[in-house]
């Protein structure tokens, strides 16, 4: 049995450890992170009764390895509530909700008449998927210009921070890309998965979105790394900052930003690309600068906490988010006090407003005066919220999230042939496979098997 490293701490370095302890309860696991905290993106304050999530609020209940992971450290995971079904775009100086029903779409004022056509029309348009072509370009291609501005454009904000011209549609959405390879169009895909569910006797919703129920935890998504590393115990060590890595016989050395070091049979660097890549420089500069030609824009969260009584919006629904058409300077706001209950003390809601992205990285580097002064701007203007905040805290990410831009699953497939050189290392964490909570606890999980056959 050989030790394993697992360089990271964020919730892909933390679940992996809990599957290879599952596997082995006496497996020699450590893991190493380099804040004080651990989490990575996953970042829950609680201040003054308010409880910010200064990276991800939350993961779809569609998909079941978080939800069983959550049940294995005895956490009960908490919907959202009703009223987050409704969701906002901002659009030509108005709030328009996002149509849920075929018969919502077509009374819609989000669209014009034309632009509602032309979706429809997507079904009689020939199919004609590319390798790689970028988000942007096959929205326009199969949609038509206007709902690529109004739907598309802020949904690849509102998940990646990023910019569909730039990103790649096969690596960022492939359900997407499969409809068209396989059914030759969207609608005409979800039609046919429909009647074969029907035929099934699923009651199950078939759509090109990703579908489910947003889910976290009463204490926020903080409470889910916590937990792990409370589970990890003497396992997890914070503070330790990797920073280069040898080959040391069959295995390898860890060196550590103190000058320490740590002989490993195996390591797993579960840490964001660049922060991979300089730890990879020495072992392999290919591979490293492989992993570097990942990008990450910046991001910052404005959370503005208000009395009830000072504002007039009901604040029933999700949020909005903005088309980069409307030239604003942030990509949208959420109404985390209406999505779960505990998020602001009573008689007060919390909102978190996006700064920055693929488009606009710097806005979110500005110093805290003109952040929540754009903020308050653009509150007022589209929400009619006047008034100064009660609370405020904003949390930066100089690196946010991780843009999978044309040429991602090439570059994917150029790094695994790298990898294949160096036995027992291996990469983790949201820039290679999925973004979002329940792919990298998904992709943890069938790493924990490869790595356990080969070592444990």
């Amino acid at each position: 049995m050989g030790r394993i490293a697992i360089i990271g701490g964020g919730i892909s370095g933390l679940s992996l450890a809990f599957y290879l302890i599952e596997k082995d309860p006496s497996a020699d696991v450590l893991v190493f992170e380099s804040e004080k905290r651990v989490g990575g993106k996953i970042w829950t304050e609680k201040t003054d009764g308010f409880l910010c999530e200064g990276g991800v609020n939350g993961f779809l209940d569609n998909r079941p390895k978080t939800l069983d992971l959550a049940v294995k450290v005895k956490l009960s995971p908490l919907r959202s509530n009703d009223a987050s079904r409704k969701r906002f775009i901002y659009s030509d100086g108005k709030l328009h909700r996002l149509p849920e029903s075929p018969p919502a779409f077509l009374s819609s004022r989000l669209l014009s008449f034309p632009g509602r056509l032309r979706v429809m029309a997507e079904m009689i348009i020939p199919g004609g998927a590319k390798d790689e072509e970028s988000l942007a370009d096959f929205a326009r291609r199969r949609l038509g210009r206007e709902a690529y501005e109004k739907l598309i454009d802020p949904m690849a904000s509102g998940i990646y921070a990023g910019n569909p011209e730039t990103l790649s549609l096969r690596a960022c959405f492939a359900k997407v890309y499969d409809l068209e390879v396989k059914y030759g169009g969207l609608i005409r895909g979800m039609l046919k998965l429909q009647r074969a569910r029907k035929k099934e006797g699923s009651t199950e919703k078939v759509g090109a979105g990703p579908g489910g129920t947003l889910t976290s935890f009463n204490q926020g998504m903080g409470e889910l790394s916590d937990t792990l590393k409370s589970f990890l115990g003497e396992r997890m060590r914070t503070g330790y900052k990797a920073v280069s890595l040898e080959k040391k016989g069959k295995g390898y050395s860890i060196i550590f930003s103190d000058g320490s070091a740590l002989v490993t049979d195996a390591v797993v660097i579960a840490a964001p690309a660049y922060s991979a890549s300089e730890i990879l420089r020495a072992a392999d500069t290919r591979l490293s600068s492989l992993v570097a030609g990942i990008p990450y824009p910046s991001l910052s969260v404005v959370c503005f906490g208000y009395k009830k009584s000072k504002i007039e919006s009901t604040l029933d629904g999700f949020g909005y988010l903005i088309p980069s058409r409307e030239k604003r300077r942030i990509l949208g706001t959420l109404w985390d006090s209406s999505i779960f209950p505990n998020r602001a003390p009573q008689g007060y809601v919390l909102l978190r407003s996006m700064v920055g992205g693929a488009r606009a990285s710097a806005l979110a580097m500005e110093e805290d005066t003109k952040i929540i002064d754009s903020v308050r701007v653009e509150i007022a203007e589209i929400m009619g919220i006047r008034t100064a905040p009660d609370f405020i805290r904003i949390f930066r990410h100089e690196m946010a999230i991780p843009q999978y831009v044309i040429g991602h699953s090439e570059k994917l497939r150029d790094i695994d042939s790298a990898l294949a050189k160096h036995k027992g290392l291996y990469l983790a964490g949201n820039a290679y496979r999925g973004i979002g909570v329940n792919d990298c606890i998904e992709n943890s999980w069938k790493l924990a098997s490869t790595i356990a056959e080969e070592f444990l």
